[in-house]
């Protein structure tokens, strides 16, 4: 099994819902969201996946998150914005794009700070 990594990184302001502390007030990150993908088998030029058409990927989802309010953005206005809940949207957008080239999905793992991540693994 091969496994290619890309990471991307993002500002946005989030506050949780139904969380008693600090982090239910209004707060920002500077997220890391870094994707990992897997598969069986290399293209003809010995690549799993071309990085740069993965970042090309994984930037157009950061596009609609960065320096927003997560809370207002769906589906995070319905869906509690934790890190949590965001490894798993990255991964179900980024999922039919890496499945129509015959790979999945891994992991996406979401750096809060640099010391703090939540990771999504799909079955």
């Amino acid at each position: 099994m091969f496994e290619v990594q890309v990471e991307y990184s993002f500002a946005a302001g989030h506050a949780l819902r139904g969380y008693k502390g600090k982090c239910e007030n209004v707060h920002g990150h500077n997220y890391k969201v870094q994707l990992a993908v897997a598969g069986e088998q290399l293209d003809a030029t010995g690549m799993l996946m071309d990085f740069v058409e993965v970042r090309k990927h994984i930037k157009e989802l950061v596009e609609r998150l960065d320096h927003r309010f997560l809370n207002d953005v769906p589906p995070f206005d319905k869906l509690n914005p934790s890190a949590e809940n965001i490894a798993k949207y990255f991964s179900d957008e980024l999922e039919p794009f890496v499945r129509d080239r015959g790979l999945q999905v891994h992991a996406v793992t979401i750096w809060e700070t640099d010391t703090t991540a939540a990771t999504y693994r799909p079955r």
